[in-house]
């Protein structure tokens, strides 16, 4: 096949672009490994060897896509003009199978450029979206503090998504718009130096646009995405407390709230993407200018004969592919610094401290046998740079089986303070024992597995009665499930379900009562057979009668556990074999019922204003 008549200066050439253009792909893969290597991303480097075929087969047929680009125009225009206008059937026909064999094997490349490339991009964010959801499920009650609910699903859900988006454009666009945009200004080189230079300099100009577009934009995304944040913070509390919303008739304060941060999303997002926008028509622009500079001085070396029309033809199509090539460099910058911004949010939450582990544990195979509880000496606030402690030199020692009552004003401590036990946060002074060993001592598995907490926010899962029973215990009988349900009365109300345990429970057993949610969640905490069952305030919302007879259960039918039990009732504690009562962090008084009614203050306090109110009624 003749399929060009070169000399032999051109020959060379080519070999020595086919060379170059190696080369770059080469240097352009050192790079990549290098970034997927590098500290920024190292979180990404197993998943990149993971699904390295990808990586690696994507970029190589997008090459191969991309040499067909600067080969065919110079086909077509060999064509023009040797084939048409020597008048050589042989030579049109030849070069005309050529160019479709180079466009067939363009397609198959292409097609399986792309493939690979969405592959391995899906992949390397589906493996992060685990490591990142993974990590928050290790998270301690202090870390979750330091996120809020809707910056955490941002992070798993949009950010990811971001560097998905990249991933997959820099594995079609990387190695394929270098080689095309070298090939193509060496190629326009070899049919004209002249015009070649004056494309030279559009280049050059159009590079330095898009760095100061970049350079102006990379701030912008991480604004973007925080504000994103606060939408859906906003749209995770409405829809959480919708119930609320509506018996207080707030839907258009809420609605005008929410019109608020969109709008404000919007014009961050505006004021980031804009820079986007602009690109466009600055590279349209450049196109135009420089096609029309081509044609001008072209038409004149046309007009005496120095140029061929087929020359102009293939010199115009390797002015499209040059700036198309660099306008697409320059959205996988631009996509670049919004997927940084995703990327370091995503790092904050991968390098999150935990700062309650298993690292130091002495007794790591311990499992709990008692019930037994001693604070030392407790001292903790929330926010460490205050002088304020939330609990201060806090001592008390509570046996095994005993059932124990803490009562005390709002904002007392009393919830901080049981979340020392199964080590939810860490003292910052003193010690706290389970067992007769300090709980930074034992593993957290067998700590809170041997601890069961019902907290004030009583929190059910879709699903079925039975399944949310099971959180407890997954492996329970029928009959354990009936036993706990019957100690927390959660029975009563299971038994006039026409489908019993295996009715529908709503998300967050929004379809529950208040008093109906309450009982199921301490039977399944029941279900755990803990060593130490602490109720935080778990009885609120049930009647005298119902909260009476679950204590007496508890009573009788669980001597061996460590019964801890926050009221607001003094009713509750009543019988207990030892209340505490406190008061603004600190212990007012530790003693059976009559033992503090006749010495400790603040409990007088409480008891007198509950019997007052109960004399009113």
């Amino acid at each position: 096949m003749k399929l060009l008549y070169l000399s032999k200066e051109d020959k060379i050439f080519l070999f020595s672009l086919l060379g170059t253009l190696t080369t770059i792909l080469g240097e352009n893969i050192i790079v990549f490994v290098k970034i997927s290597g590098g500290e920024n991303m190292k979180y990404y480097k197993a998943y990149i060897k993971k699904y390295l075929y990808c990586f690696l087969l994507g970029p190589l047929f997008m090459v191969i896509e991309a040499c067909g680009e600067f080969i065919l125009p110079y086909l077509n225009a060999n064509i023009i003009n040797i084939g048409i206008v020597n008048k050589d059937v042989n030579y049109v026909i030849e070069n005309a199978i050529g160019m479709v064999i180079i466009a067939l094997v363009m397609l198959i490349a292409g097609v399986l450029g792309a493939y690979f490339a969405i592959k391995g991009a899906a992949h390397l964010a589906s493996d992060i979206r685990s490591q990142t959801f993974m990590k928050i499920q290790k998270f301690s009650f202090t870390n979750i503090d330091d996120f809020s609910t809707g910056s955490l699903i941002t992070r798993i859900t949009n950010d990811i998504t971001q560097i998905q988006t990249f991933t997959q454009t820099l594995l079609r666009g990387f190695f394929r718009s270098p080689v095309m945009l070298i090939g193509a200004i060496a190629m326009s080189f070899l049919l004209n130096k002249t015009l070649a230079i004056i494309l030279s300099i559009a280049v050059i100009l159009l590079a330095i646009a898009i760095g100061i577009i970049i350079y102006i934009s990379s701030p912008r995304y991480t604004i973007m995405q925080k504000q994103l944040d606060s939408l859906n913070n906003n749209i995770n509390e409405v829809i959480i407390n919708e119930r609320v919303i509506k018996s207080f008739v707030r839907e258009e304060h809420e609605k005008k709230k929410f019109k608020i941060v969109n709008e404000q999303l919007m014009k961050k997002s505006v004021r980031a993407l804009k820079m986007m926008i602009i690109l466009q028509p600055i590279s349209a622009l450049a196109i135009n200018m420089t096609t029309l500079a081509v044609v001008w001085i072209a038409g004149q070396q046309i007009i005496i004969g120095n140029m061929e029309l087929g020359t102009l033809t293939a010199f115009i199509t390797y002015l499209t592919q040059i700036l198309t090539a660099l306008n697409f460099l320059a959205n996988i910058f631009l996509q670049g610094t919004r997927a940084l911004a995703s990327h370091h949010r995503i790092v904050e939450v991968l390098e999150a401290n935990i700062d309650l582990n298993d690292d130091h544990v002495l007794a790591k195979d311990h499992v709990i046998t008692s019930g037994e509880i001693e604070l030392k000496n407790v001292y903790f606030r929330y926010f460490k740079q205050n002088h304020d402690y939330v609990l201060e030199d806090i001592n008390l020692h509570i046996h095994s089986g005993e059932m124990v009552g803490i009562i005390g004003s709002t904002g007392s401590g009393k919830t901080t303070l049981v979340s020392m036990i199964p080590r939810l946060y860490d003292v910052d002074e003193g010690e706290v024992y389970v067992d007769g060993i300090n709980v930074k001592e034992l593993s957290l598995f067998h700590l809170r597995e041997s601890v069961a907490m019902v907290l004030q926010n009583n929190t059910l899962f879709l699903g079925t009665v039975e399944e949310n029973l099971r959180w407890g215990n997954e492996n329970a009988s029928e009959d354990e499930l009936k036993w706990a349900c019957k100690i927390a009365r959660a029975d009563e109300f299971i038994d006039t379900f026409s489908k019993g345990y295996l009715s529908e429970i709503e998300q967050g057993g929004s379809n529950l009562s208040g008093g109906q949610r309450q009982r199921l969640c301490i039977a399944r905490a029941l279900l755990k057979k803990p060593k130490i069952l602490i109720l935080d305030d778990s009885t609120s919302a049930v009647d005298t009668a119902t909260d009476a007879y679950i204590r007496n259960a508890l009573k009788n039918d669980l001597k061996d556990v460590t019964k801890i039990i926050i009221t607001q009732r003094i009713d509750s504690i009543m019988e207990a074999d030892q209340i505490i009562v406190l008061d603004n962090g600190k212990v007012k008084g530790i003693g059976k019922h009559s033992d503090l009614l006749e010495n400790c203050i603040p409990y007088q306090e409480i008891y007198y204003s509950q019997k007052d109110k109960e004399s009113d009624q």
